[in-house]
């Protein structure tokens, strides 16, 4: 399905777009995309963001405010380098940021910031999550639990954990072994901490078998994202190297889920991170592409478009830029 996606702030490159609705507005938390000057590479050493901004709208169609820096590397005290993609939850009247960050030893960690207002200032906990590791969390909400869902290869550093443990060589599973899985943890009660051990977010085919490592087009490879629709919990995320963003459906936060398809085929770009919401009755795809900066795949820019489901509840793919 081709689709008019649109542009939300051309002026800079923002990127990784995680959106919610707040306080009846739409508020956008997005990586913030700069020249670093670093060679591109399979590690992502060229990805090197300082900070975030929080955007908001009331509408989609609606001006979008931009206000400004809420974080940055800079803030910080156990920060490296690579500020990566965030997300943010809203409980008790407290908005809780939740970043990925390389710690001075060059290893991805998870943190968060706590802030009054959803457009922040947030201001970092003096130490990573306990227990945390790689990029890309998502916090979801569901019957009063908290949960985050993270993880991602390659540069994302997934590859060197088994059972949470830093295991070396670090490798990936060989193909026609199990792909390595995302993961899910619910959060404590104070929302700074896991309240438990991180679990595999287990995705399995049409057979009910785990995806494989040699599954290029199914399986997972960064950008967790969680939604419910009529009553059912879709899990989406990027397959990375083969340019697309797919879907799973389970019955609980916790999964097992089925892998239903492709939400979006490739945009220019490298690999395609989003959010899904509701918004006045509506669903929305936030994602990025890099069609503004002539293909350059550090420089992206986000953009959302409207969504369909069939009924049977399958998203109805649209076709990327």
């Amino acid at each position: 399905m081709k689709k008019q996606a649109r542009y939300l702030f051309p002026k800079d490159y923002m990127a990784d777009p995680s959106a919610h609705v707040f306080e009846g507005k739409i508020y956008i938390y997005p990586s913030h995309d700069r020249e670093s000057g670093i060679a591109e590479n399979d590690n992502g050493d060229h990805f090197d963001m300082q900070d975030y901004h929080a955007f908001s709208l009331s509408s989609v169609d609606a001006e979008v405010t931009d206000h400004g820096c809420i974080l940055s590397v800079g803030d910080i005290p156990w920060a490296g380098r690579q500020l990566w993609d965030s997300d943010v939850a809203h409980k008790d009247g407290k908005y809780y940021l939740y970043y990925s960050l390389k710690d001075k030893n060059d290893v991805f960690r998870l943190g968060v910031a706590v802030g009054d207002r959803p457009e922040g200032p947030f201001v970092p906990c003096p130490d990573p999550i306990r227990g945390s590791y790689s990029i890309d969390p998502c916090a979801f909400e569901d019957n009063g639990q908290h949960y985050l869902y993270f993880g991602g290869i390659w540069g994302g550093q997934l590859q060197y954990y088994r059972n949470n443990k830093l295991t070396m060589p670090g490798q990936l599973p060989e193909v026609g072994q199990p792909a390595l899985c995302p993961k899910v943890v619910r959060l404590s009660d104070d929302m700074q901490q896991f309240a438990e051990e991180p679990r595999d977010l287990l995705i399995l085919d049409e057979k009910g078998q785990p995806l494989l490592q040699g599954d290029i087009d199914r399986r997972f490879f960064e950008a967790s994202w969680m939604h419910c629709y009529q009553g059912k919990y879709y899990f989406s995320y990027s397959t990375g190297d083969s340019h697309l963003l797919c879907y799973a459906i389970g019955d609980n936060p916790y999964g097992p889920f089925t892998y239903q398809g492709v939400i979006l085929t490739p945009v220019v770009g490298w690999t395609t991170h989003h959010s899904i919401l509701e918004f006045e009755g509506r669903w929305y795809l936030f994602h990025h592409d890099s069609v503004p900066s002539g293909g350059r795949t550090w420089l992206r820019s986000m953009k959302v478009v409207e969504i369909d489901y069939d009924a049977d509840g399958r998203i109805l793919t649209v076709e990327g830029s």
